[in-house]
This record gives C-alpha cells, structure tokens and sequence, in this order.
C-alpha cells in the first residue's frame, strides 16, 4: 500500500548524471566538450571527404559515410543536453523530452549495428569476389542495406519507446544516468516491467547475435582467402583493409553486449553509466580516427583536397599582394 501512494505519473525527469562527483564537473565538462568537437569534426569531415572525392565513391565508402553520420546524429542527441547538465543545476528533462532521446538514440545505435554488419558483408565481396565487386555490391543494393538498416533501427526503437509509454507511474523521477537509457528508466517503474526486460534482452540479444554471426561468417571466409594470397603485399594490404572496421566492430559490440545483452541490466546502473559513457562519447569520436589513420585511400584523398585548397588560396593571396 505503502508503495503504490509512492507512485506518481511523471512529467519531467531529474537526470543525476555526474552529480556524484561535484569535484570534477569542470573537467569533465572541458574533456566531454573537447571529444565533442573531436566527434563534430570529424564525422562531418568525413561525410564531406567521402562526398567530395571521386576515389572514395565506392560501396565501402558509401556505408562508412552513413556510418559517420549515424555517429554523429546519436552523439548530438546525448552530449550537448548532458554538457549543459553538468554546468548548470537544473538537471531537468521533460517527459516528452526523454522519449524523443530515447527513441533516436535507440534508432541510430541499432543502425550502427546494422551497418557494422553491412561493412563486414561488404568487405567479404571485395577481398573474396573482388572481379564481382562492383557489379555485386551495385548502387541499388547499397541502397537497399542502409535502408534497412535504418528501418530496423527504427522498428526496435518504436517497440521499446511505446512499451516505454505504457508505464503508467514511477517511484521516483530521478534518473541515476546522464540521460534517457531504458534500463535506468524501468528500474523506478511502479508497474510490471518484466515484457519490457524481456523483450529489451530479447530484441538486443538478436540482432548482437544476428549481426555477430553475419561479421564472423564474413571474415571466416575473408580470413581463407587471405592465408591462399601468395603475394605479401596483397595479404597486408587486404589486412589493412579489414583492420579498421575489425577495430570499430570489437569496441562497440563489446560495449552492447555488456549493457543491454544481460538479464537484469537496471540493476548495475552504476557500471553501466561508466560503458555508456564509452560508446556515446568516446566511440563516436574514435570511428573517424581509426577509419582515417589506417586507411591509405582517405589519408591520399585527404592530402589531395588540402593540397587543391592551399592551392586554389595561393594565386588569391599572390593576387593581393600584386595589387
């Protein structure tokens, strides 16, 4: 009974964030702002670099392209509200306001799975079929996997996000997180929240599992193909390849799987606001990093576009000082 006169529809969410350490709210406001711009930076530059340059308009690029923009839209819509929360004291979000960052951080995250998955496809064709490539891996096909890939995000994030709405009251509106993440959610639910964790841990569980098994066929059969290359280079240069996206795959599904693949999940919230933190910040400032430092062809296309703007600069400043 006692319990029950706790409960009370919510309107707006108190979210703590890093309340809980006050000693080091301006340096964690000056990191998370610098890795902001870090990510802003360089997912847009990407975007534009892969838009701008003829050597990068091949499949590969096409999907790391979205991939950078799904990193950058999932970013934008936890960090700003979470750097202004870490300045000011009004930690306050309203209830409409929780449900929009849930459903389109639900959306891009389960893309991005999606299109990790894409990538490894994608890489399979190219080192294992690479006479078929382009034919194989047409415009239209392009297309079609990152529009389901955007689909399905979409789909999962609907189901979790109307689920979400149907619980009727909390036992409080504080959120220990530093923003809108289900499992801290259902955690001060007053009303049975077991579909939602199951469905949660169902849902997640399958496309980890899906997508995993789609990655791991896919450099099984790119991993042969590679050990029957008699030339060297030709191995280094299909490991360079793959190393990348190996690198994005490993550091984001890990992070999946330890928050949203266990049963129970609300129930270690501390830790799992530390994982979070990981791949809605810090991953999204990686991605562009590591597909551009260890990719020959974005490094080359790169220098060619500063090379042609220091170039077109020059004969202006030359101009100037002619007058």
């Amino acid at each position: 009974m006692e319990e029950e006169e706790n409960c009370t529809v919510v309107t707006e969410f108190i979210l703590l964030g890093f309340s809980d350490h006050p000693e080091l709210q301006i340096f964690l406001f000056l990191v998370f702002l610098v890795i902001y711009f870090i990510t802003v930076v360089g997912n847009l530059g990407m975007i534009i670099l892969i838009k701008i340059s003829p050597r990068l308009h091949t499949p590969m690029y096409f999907f790391l392209s979205h991939m950078s923009f799904v990193d950058l839209c999932y970013s934008t819509v936890i960090v700003p509200k979470m750097l202004v929360n870490i300045l000011t004291e009004d930690q306050v979000i309203s209830f409409l306001g929780c449900t929009v960052q849930f459903y389109l951080f639900c959306t891009c995250v389960v893309t991005e799975v999606m299109l990790l998955a894409v990538m490894a496809y994608d890489r399979f064709v190219a080192i294992c079929n690479p006479l078929l490539y382009m034919i194989a891996m047409s415009q239209k096909l392009c297309i079609q996997l990152v529009c389901s890939s955007y689909i399905c995000g979409t789909v999962c994030s609907l189901i979790h996000t109307c689920l979400a709405l149907k619980i009727s009251s909390y036992r409080s509106n504080i959120i220990n997180h530093f923003f809108c993440d289900i499992p801290p959610l259902l955690s001060l639910s007053c009303s049975d929240v077991s579909t939602n964790e199951l469905l949660l841990f169902i849902v997640a569980s399958f496309n980890e599992i899906s997508t995993i098994i789609i990655i791991f066929t896919s450099y099984i059969f790119i991993l042969i193909t590679i050990l029957r290359m008699r030339s060297s280079e030709g191995r280094r240069k299909a490991f360079s390849t793959c190393a990348s996206h190996l690198t994005a795959i490993v550091v984001f599904h890990g992070t999946i799987l330890f928050i949203y693949c266990r049963p129970g999940s609300g129930n270690t919230l501390d830790s799992d606001k530390v994982a979070t933190v990981f791949y809605t910040v810090v991953i999204p400032m990686l991605n562009p990093l590591i597909y551009s430092l260890r990719n020959k062809d974005v490094k080359e296309s790169l220098r060619k576009v500063i090379a042609s703007e220091m170039g077109s600069l020059c004969p202006k400043l030359s101009g100037r000082r002619g007058d």
